[in-house]
């Protein structure tokens, strides 16, 4: 029994193409290696064109960092430094808020511009 490369479908030794999907199964390892990879990026990077998600939640993951840092990080290190005393009076959700809309809107003419 062999498996297909494409699908994992248990198969006959001799078969020449997957009884489930019916991608060929007379490709060599390098090939197999090949459509694994491709299938692993479309399956789990959003396939070639998924780059915009990958920045999107890039960009989401930054952000939140940055949120524990300023929020939890700054202003406990303001009550011991008056020099960051301009931390306190800051509202940072706005920023983040605004940075994911532009973000958003930027993926969003990616899409739009896109052959």
């Amino acid at each position: 029994m062999t498996y297909c490369p494409k699908c994992g479908t248990n198969n006959e030794e001799d078969a020449v193409f997957c009884k489930n999907c019916g991608v060929s199964m007379r490709g060599s390892p390098e090939d197999y290696r090949h459509q694994r990879d491709q299938r692993c990026e479309e399956d789990c990077g959003g396939g070639p064109a998924g780059h915009g998600w990958r920045i999107f939640w890039g960009v989401i993951i930054v952000l939140i960092g940055l949120a524990i840092f300023f929020e939890v990080v700054l202003k406990e290190m303001a009550k011991t430094y008056p020099d960051l005393a301009w931390v306190n009076g800051l509202e940072w959700t706005w920023v983040f808020g605004g940075v994911i809309a532009l973000v958003i809107i930027l993926v969003g003419f990616r899409v739009i511009t896109r052959k």
